[in-house]
């Protein structure tokens, strides 16, 4: 059994995760480990440990880390038969790894697995791990300043929630000290930008112990700004032909045997019984309820394409554990949209969807897109419905689309799902982190097990296709991501509060509730803030709210009938004529102006 190959950065932080791992074990005795993989920022490690441990242990961890480092530790390699390594692991109590080489031995069919072990000063065995390979030659290799322990979890062993609880260590780890630092002062922004926080701060949404975790509630400022974004992505998808539907949040079993998702999403199903015994799922996806909409009738080729769109929340069970803010979540809301055509409309489609995409992004600021063309590997049909012809047919159009769009995209064969290609939107936040936002999916599944066909010119049924395109996707893992982007300073036009309205005395009221009645009339949204607090108070209170214009009246802004605006992104203060700043924040918004005109 050859070592893989594996690149340098790899090999580092897969090393690291032995080096903590042997310092844990070291400090607590008696500890059971599992797995500690390398990760895109690190490595992790899970463990059963004998007795708590929390965040106060890390520098503990840390320095007992570069102390097995500074001693130039090396691996070696053995193989053993199965027989022996679980004799090996029982022997020392580890009864997560002989379950790992029993699975290994059940369903690779393996009769050897390697060790690795960590060679000590003295030549000893000073740690030894079940592990495929992949490590530098020597600890010298590895800087000691180039890792630093960033957090404590709680993991369930296979992600089980019946099983074990364990507590997952999580590793930064670079291949230098100053990339290290670079990394480490991101995530400190990340903090000040956390979703969570700003979404408090801001009253866009809450959580409640009585609704249950997972669920987010939206306040009537968190639901302005959905709104806004949603109201956007349908006027871009109404323009191209697409129709509103509107389908139940329950289903029959027999749906989602049917398309698949049962057999499939079986353990992420919220299920329900009804008194007569029927058995009902909360929908986790909507395309099958879509499909019945399109098959309650005979379809001519000159009805197609369908365009079905629709905004609607779906449910998923997720691990309490793993829920996460808005990012990740068991009530999440699509903006869905699904398309049924026949194969020559499929580019055409594709670059309709590609385009709302394209134009969606820019309009909130994230600009041009990274593509990822998800295709099906070739040396292994059977893993994929339809024949060579169509995906090659279908492929071929995914990458002429890329072109004509001159797009950023590479292609990552073996990544299609089983059912056909897809286009993956990767962007990238002011902060420098990658997240994959819209998608685009062809499918050749959906309407084989629906049966979804189209009269063609020569009378004949001829089997459709099905498009998926999601521009946001999950509105809440989308607004978890857009609100760090932009620290909660949104772009006028979707802002919650769009103008605060701050008189600086009693005297001024009546001017200032006028000017406020006048703003609203022209569809602004707007924040009167009486004068009962002080001025800084109240300016520091909008600039908290992260309202964009504050417009500060005196006795001078009422003589001059003008107002004195305070741009909160930018700080800087300007007074200009009411007329002129209604007629330049009217046209911002309409035009959906990422940055504030004035000032």
């Amino acid at each position: 059994m050859p070592e893989p190959t594996v690149d340098q950065l790899y090999k580092l932080r897969h090393s690291l995760a032995h080096v903590l791992a042997q310092a844990v074990t070291k400090l607590w005795p008696g500890t059971m480990i599992t797995i500690g993989p390398p990760i895109e920022t690190g490595c992790y490690y899970d463990f059963l440990f004998p007795q708590p441990i929390s965040d106060a242990d890390f520098g503990t961890i840390e320095k007992e880390m570069k102390k097995i480092i500074y001693q130039g530790q090396t691996f070696r390699r053995d193989e053993l038969s199965v027989k022996d390594a679980k004799a090996f692991w029982r022997e020392r109590k580890q009864k997560f790894k002989v379950e790992l080489i029993e699975d290994l031995e059940k369903n690779e069919k393996v009769t050897t697995v390697t060790h690795y072990a960590n060679i000590g000063p003295k030549g000893e065995d000073a740690f030894v791990d079940l592990c495929r390979g992949g490590h530098v030659e020597s600890f010298k290799e590895i800087p000691p300043d180039c890792f630093k322990i960033m957090s404590l979890a709680g993991a369930y062993w296979r992600g089980d929630e019946k099983r074990e609880q364990l507590m997952r260590i999580y590793l930064a780890a670079f291949p230098t000290k100053e990339e290290l630092d670079q990394y480490l002062a991101m995530m400190e922004e990340a903090k000040r930008r956390d979703h969570r926080r700003l979404g408090k701060e801001l009253d866009l949404f809450t959580f409640s112990d009585l609704v249950g975790p997972g669920l987010p509630l939206w306040t009537p400022r968190g639901t302005i700004l959905r709104n806004a974004l949603d109201n956007f992505v349908w006027s871009l998808r109404e323009a191209k032909g697409y129709m509103k539907v509107t389908i139940p949040h329950v289903t029959k079993k027999e749906l989602y045997e049917t398309s698949g998702h049962w057999q499939k999403f079986s353990d992420e199903l919220f299920k329900i019984t009804t008194r007569e015994g029927h058995e009902f799922a909360m929908k986790p996806m909507n395309c099958p309820h879509h499909t019945q909409i399109y098959a309650c009738q005979k379809r001519s080729y000159r009805d197609l394409p369908q365009r079905y769109a629709e905004t609607t929340t779906c449910y998923r069970d997720e691990q309490t554990g793993e829920l996460h803010g808005l990012s990740r979540v068991r009530g999440f809301t699509q903006d869905d949209a699904h398309v049924f055509c026949r194969q020559i409309h499929v580019k055409q489609e594709i670059l309709n969807i590609w385009e709302i995409v394209d134009t969606f992004y820019a309009a909130v600021g994230f600009g041009k897109l990274k593509v990822r063309l998800s295709l099906h590997d070739p040396k292994a049909p059977e893993k994929y419905l339809g024949t060579p012809e169509m995906w090659k047919r279908a492929e071929s159009a995914l990458r002429e689309i890329a072109n004509e769009r001159n797009a950023d995209f590479f292609e990552s064969p073996g990544e299609a799902a089983f059912y056909g290609p897809k286009v993956d939107f990767i962007t990238k936040d002011s902060i420098g982190r990658e997240w994959q936002v819209a998608t685009i999916q062809l499918d050749i599944n959906m309407p084989e097990r629906f049966d979804l066909s189209c009269v063609n010119e020569e009378g004949k049924d001829e089997r459709i296709v099905m498009i998926h395109a999601a521009i946001m996707g999950s509105l809440e893992r989308f607004l978890s991501i857009y609100i760090e982007h932009t620290a909660g300073l949104f772009p006028l036009w979707m802002a919650p509060t769009q103008v605060g309205i701050v008189p600086i005395a009693d005297t001024h009221a009546e001017f200032a509730l006028k000017l406020e009645a006048d703003l609203k009339a022209k569809g602004l949204r707007t924040q009167y803030f009486s004068h009962d607090e002080s001025l800084g108070k109240r300016i520091r209170d909008g600039e908290k709210s992260r309202i964009p214009y504050l417009l500060v009246m005196g006795d001078k802004e009422i003589e001059a009938k003008s107002v004195t605006v305070r741009n909160v992104k930018t700080k800087k203060q300007v007074t200009v004529t009411i007329d002129e700043f209604i007629a330049k924040v009217t046209s911002d918004v309409a035009l959906r102006a990422l940055e504030p005109s004035i000032g």
